[in-house]
């Protein structure tokens, strides 16, 4: 399965609640941190909820495959 690194870069001060909500249950708490998860379907839709926050890499195969 493909893996994301996902990094907060902008403050979810200022935006509605489920953003907020999005931006933790990614598991993301301060600017600039970085973490990985699976490329699922939900994962991906919540990077789309908020992509005005994040940015994004792609960091191919995960180590199982």
């Amino acid at each position: 399965m493909e893996r994301v690194k996902i990094t907060l870069v902008r403050s979810p001060i200022g935006y509605n609640k489920r953003q907020k909500a999005t931006v933790k249950g990614l598991g993301l708490k301060k600017i600039r941190q970085t973490v990985e998860h699976d490329a699922t379907e939900s994962i991906l839709g919540m990077i789309y909820k908020v992509r005005h926050l994040v940015e994004v890499e792609n960091t191919g195969k995960s180590g199982g495959e």
